[in-house]
């Protein structure tokens, strides 16, 4: 992580930055463009000097909030398939989907600001999304723990209707749900 000099951020900014986006994304799906930046200095553990330091407009914060719940999201593939089988690794990963999806759903307002502004938050989101389901479900695909006939792009079809149809918060056991009855459809047709 760079700073906006392109000098990389000591560790303890970047550990501030990383603090202020986490709760930037979680305080914007609650309020919207209500929220206020003291609040999410405060909640931050940070001074709003260091946030205005770090974001100088709302809608600096607001786009990179939504970037840090993709880039976390995505980074998350190869982390999961170190860690756990690939069927296991996909499933972990489809939870963590709804997670960024709510997230974004719950930003709504305050990202359709930042579009107005002229800036596209969504520029590569499809692009890195897929590029990290292509990964688990290839190695599920060649675990031979899922079909092959089922395409990334398919998956995320299925994902953005199971984010759509039960992505808010009080709907998070529904949505588990779906997203087993999701993954036992990939599995339907290997050899399990």
């Amino acid at each position: 992580m760079t700073s906006s000099t392109g000098r990389p951020l000591r560790a303890d900014a970047r550990r501030n930055r990383e603090k202020i986006l986490a709760v930037a994304a979680r305080v914007f799906a609650e309020e919207g463009l209500d929220a206020h930046f003291e609040r999410i200095a405060k909640e931050a553990g940070v001074g709003s000097g260091t946030l205005y330091r770090n974001f100088p407009t709302r809608e600096a914060l607001i786009e990179a909030a939504y970037r840090n719940e993709l880039s976390r999201l995505c980074d998350a593939a190869p982390d999961l398939l170190a860690a756990m089988p690939p069927q296991e690794a996909l499933r972990a990963w489809m939870g963590r989907f709804i997670d960024y999806a709510t997230a974004k759903l719950g930003m709504a307002e305050a990202l359709r600001a930042v579009v107005d502004s002229g800036v596209n938050p969504y520029a590569q989101s499809r692009e890195l999304i897929m590029n990290a389901l292509t990964s688990l479900m290839d190695a599920a695909t060649a675990a031979g723990t899922i079909r092959s006939d089922i395409s990334a792009s398919d998956m995320f079809a299925a994902l953005t209707g199971v984010a759509l149809a039960s992505g808010r918060l009080d709907q998070r056991e529904q949505a588990e749900r779906l997203l087993d009855l999701t993954l036992d459809g990939l599995r339907y047709g290997t050899a399990d």
